[in-house]
């Protein structure tokens, strides 16, 4: 039996589906972007690419942990 995945990445397969482009291509964009504060990325996401906030808190807030833990 599989646990369910929790947090922010539960988001993702939604994202990827109503999106149309993976989760990885998220992340590249995200660290790349101008803005670098976790609400500048989710405002620039939803205003440049059209992502609703859950998504783009979900989005922007795995790829930091993720960053950070490096």
């Amino acid at each position: 039996m599989t646990d369910a995945v929790k947090g922010p990445a539960s988001y993702f397969p939604s994202v990827e589906k109503k999106y149309g482009r993976p989760v990885s291509e998220w992340k590249d964009l995200i660290r790349t972007s101008p803005p670098t504060k976790h609400m500048e990325l989710v405002a620039w996401l939803k205003s440049e690419h059209g992502l609703g906030h859950g998504h783009a808190n979900a989005l922007v807030a795995h790829t930091l942990a993720e960053d950070n833990a490096r």
